[in-house]
């Protein structure tokens, strides 16, 4: 198992992120996981804690203030398109047939935890994959009021973007754990997505439910 998650992290290899694109790879990952429901699939928390560690070690050639106001920028930019993606053509994604890229069940997911939470689904639905990239639709769809919206997306997105980027951070300028990032970050993938994975499952399951009871 730690040798799978050792292959498949080195994608996140320093060398690799900058030649692939550094800081703007971060910045159309966490865009596109937060704004284009084809997207959802992204492991967007292991890039950003990934992208903290990189800055402490040399690997990004940014100061950390500059990585995470850039990030958060993605994130409110993200949030922002999924809301007028839902404000323009939420009706019609119910009635898009399903692909490999899109699931009607996510946005039935999405539509369920927020009547389940409310405002703060926008800032919960950060640390929830599926739920964060589907979250801003539903919120144009119903629709919540833009300044509203805007307000609880950006204390959101400053929470999230710190909370992964500064873990890896922190992580990265100790020199007790330098010589084992990589196992640290197979760790930190496993004890947050996991459980996250886990709850998106349970909501789906849920709403799937609701709906079966419906018909």
């Amino acid at each position: 198992m730690i040798l799978l998650f050792s292959d498949l992290l080195s994608i996140f290899d320093v060398e690799s992120l900058i030649r692939n694109g550094g800081l703007l790879i971060l910045f159309l990952v966490v865009y596109g996981s937060t704004g284009l429901f084809f997207c959802f699939f992204l492991p967007t928390g292991a890039f950003l804690f990934t992208g903290g560690i990189f800055a402490a070690t040399g690997g990004l050639n940014y100061d950390i203030f500059t990585i995470c106001s850039v990030l958060i920028l993605a994130s409110v930019l993200g949030n922002v398109t999924g809301y007028w993606l839902g404000w323009k053509t939420g009706p019609l994604l119910y009635k898009k047939e399903d692909s490999r890229f899109f699931k009607k069940q996510h946005l039935v997911t999405a539509d369920s935890f927020y009547k389940k939470f409310d405002w703060l689904a926008i800032p919960l639905a950060f640390y929830l994959p599926i739920i964060r990239t589907f979250s801003p639709v539903v919120s144009g769809m119903i629709p919540m009021k833009f300044r509203r919206f805007i307000l609880l997306t950006i204390a959101g997105s400053v929470i999230w973007i710190l909370s992964f980027v500064l873990a890896g951070y922190f992580i990265g300028r100790s020199p007790l754990l330098k010589s084992s990032v990589k196992y640290i970050v197979i760790a930190f993938i496993l004890v947050v997505t996991v459980p996250l994975v886990m709850t998106t499952i349970k909501e789906i399951k849920k709403s799937r439910k609701a709906v079966v009871s419906k018909k």
